[in-house]
């Protein structure tokens, strides 16, 4: 799967544990930025970008609004703010309402991502409870981007891979360790 632009990875219960194995297998020399929902609760702030960047000894960040997306990095949504990617490929953190009654939205950055970087872009829908991210999903096919999503026989809560399922069929159907496998020999667009 060459000529990826940017990785888009969405997931809600059991995310954590997931996003560790996936993102776990990133080699050293990855440059292609991911961009990831988590749904959070939005009460409290949240220490998933320090748990990533100990856990997997490279640099995640909290997204912050207007931020230059840069090659190699992985950015995490915060509580409380939808995260998008503008025209220009920045960042933007909105309070619109939520959606599946998540605040970040996966939907939200799933779209706007798509609309930014088109056939540039892999989408990723993990473990979750809940059916954000599978519109997203089959907006990010619809847009000439690819689609990965997790196994649900292997995802911790199947419930947010059938919905994906159940909209469109993904280029790739594959447990966690197969989609950390895949992203690991992914390679970035020829500019």
């Amino acid at each position: 799967m060459n000529g990826v632009d940017a990785v888009v990875i969405g997931a809600s219960a059991g995310g954590v544990t997931a996003l560790f194995t996936v993102l776990g297998a990133l080699p050293a020399s990855f440059a292609i930025p991911v961009l990831c929902v988590l749904h959070l609760p939005d009460d409290r702030h949240s220490q998933l970008a320090e748990v990533l960047q100990r856990r997997l000894q490279r640099p995640v960040h909290q997204a912050c609004d207007k931020a230059a997306i840069a090659p190699g990095q992985i950015y995490v949504a915060g509580p409380g703010y939808h995260l998008s990617v503008e025209a220009d490929f920045s960042l933007s953190l909105s309070q619109e309402e939520p959606v599946h009654f998540s605040r970040p939205a996966i939907d939200f950055l799933f779209t706007s991502a798509a609309d930014a970087y088109g056939p540039g872009l892999l989408g990723v829908l993990l473990t979750g409870a809940n059916e954000d991210g599978a519109a997203g999903l089959a907006y990010i096919k619809n847009s000439g981007g690819r689609t990965v999503v997790q196994d649900p026989r292997d995802a911790q809560v199947a419930l947010m891979p059938e919905a994906a399922l159940a909209l469109h069929t993904p280029d790739l159907i594959l447990s966690l360790s197969g989609i950390g496998q895949l992203l690991a020999t992914l390679e970035p667009s020829a500019c």
